[in-house]
């Protein structure tokens, strides 16, 4: 096996290897409003669920060229934000607001994503998602590479989750009706393939 070394690699180019290899990822697709009331919009795959019990789930935010993202900006003062699955129906629309627009636009209104008023919290939700998570802020954990702060954890606490009637089956939320999209390396995502179940051991 071919090792690396992350200490003498730069920094694009132990992104590609991470991406490329902690595969497939989820998409989260972000809501969250600016001071000034915009709604912004915007996926991140740097994201999981961590805890059922309390209901917590992180969405990775990097800097870029030394400053906060929106979504970063926005999540630390208002506290709340949604995350959305990404799925075959949305991922075009989701892909186009990951474009950088000035603060003071909203990519939900530039790429015609239909926005619905959440239950919970103040960032309002997006109806082309079947499945959403209303989440509160519960920590922010810097992240910090040789005294240079590169990025933030965000660690919310889910106080909602809404799903589709569409994408229930007779078990609950099913992932065929669902149809998630996974994020993989450079320009490449993927459908769910083929599903299997595998019992364990007890």
């Amino acid at each position: 096996m071919k090792e690396f070394n992350p200490d003498s690699m730069e920094k694009h180019e132990l992104y590609k290897l991470l991406t490329k290899t902690v595969i497939p990822r989820p998409i989260a697709f972000v809501t969250s409003v600016s001071e000034k009331s915009v709604l912004n919009g915007a996926p991140f795959s740097y994201f999981n669920v961590h805890s059922a019990k309390p209901p917590m789930l992180s969405v990775t935010v990097g800097k870029r060229d030394g400053e906060q993202k929106d979504t970063a900006r926005n999540i630390g003062s208002s506290r709340e934000f949604v995350v959305h699955l990404t799925t075959e129906e949305n991922v075009e629309a989701f892909n186009q607001a990951s474009k950088s627009l000035p603060p003071e636009e909203s990519e939900i209104e530039r790429y015609g994503l239909t926005a619905i008023k959440s239950t919970y919290v103040a960032p309002l939700s997006i109806k082309e998602s079947p499945v959403r998570f209303e989440c509160v802020l519960e920590e922010i954990i810097p992240l910090v590479h040789e005294g240079e702060e590169t990025g933030e954890i965000f660690l919310g606490r889910i106080v909602a989750i809404h799903v589709a009637d569409a994408v229930i089956g007779d078990e609950g939320p099913d992932a065929d009706l669902i149809r998630p999209i996974a994020r993989l390396g450079g320009t490449q995502y993927a459908p769910l393939g083929k599903i299997f179940s595998l019992k364990r051991p007890k």
